[in-house]
């Protein structure tokens, strides 16, 4: 998801989304294709609940790749799919209500997927990726701002990056429109949903 690479100052000082800004050599080591590691990455979202309160919930099932470029970050790609059915929110009656017609009709529509179309750097440790996020069938734009955590070779000799993002979207724009009005004025469920990142990913053998 973007070039996720951290800049030495003089490289954040000059950080454009041009392909030819000069990078680190760190930076471009980390160049080369990873996988998502599911045990060690969040996945979430966050809703207004009877305009008062924040439910938060995440999925437990989800796979996905990088591929990071350290010389051009324009390069970098990324992909992933999530399984509806994974969707926890720490009530079992609401996690139903939720893979149910009213929302997320995981019976008929059982993945959810993005697949990147853009990427650029900000300057710093700060990243963007655009790209495509498709639910019910529907597919519309989406911005991941991203903040890159560093990178790290594990106990068990796995190269890792990690980094954490956050996005909003309108769940109406996917066609999640279900809702119920309040007596004292306002809606159950907001229409703006924040989508919450922290992924850990794992450097492809060879």
């Amino acid at each position: 998801m973007g070039i996720f690479g951290r800049k030495n100052s003089a490289a954040a000082n000059t950080a454009t989304a041009t392909p030819a800004a000069p990078v680190s050599p760190d930076l471009a080591a980390l160049t080369g294709d990873y996988t998502i590691d599911p045990a060690h990455t969040t996945i979430g979202f966050v809703a207004r609940h009877a305009m008062v309160t924040n439910v938060k919930g995440g999925f437990q099932d989800f796979s996905g790749t990088l591929h990071l470029d350290g010389t051009d970050p324009s390069r970098s790609t990324a992909s992933l799919d999530i399984t509806m059915d994974s969707i926890d929110t720490g009530s079992a009656d609401r996690d139903g209500h939720l893979k149910s017609a009213d929302f997320f009709r995981t019976d008929e529509f059982p993945t959810m997927t993005f697949r990147s179309t853009g990427a650029e750097a900000l300057g710093g440790d700060d990243y963007r990726i655009t790209g495509d996020l498709t639910i019910l069938g529907t597919t519309k734009p989406l911005t991941i701002d991203l903040e890159f955590n560093g990178s790290a070779r594990d106990p068990f000799g796995n190269e890792r990056v990690g980094f954490e993002g956050k996005a909003e979207l309108l769940r109406s724009e996917w066609g999640l429109t279900w809702n119920a009005a309040l007596e004292t004025g306002g809606v159950l469920v907001s229409d703006k949903i924040k989508l919450v990142f922290d992924i850990s990913a794992i450097r492809n053998a060879g």
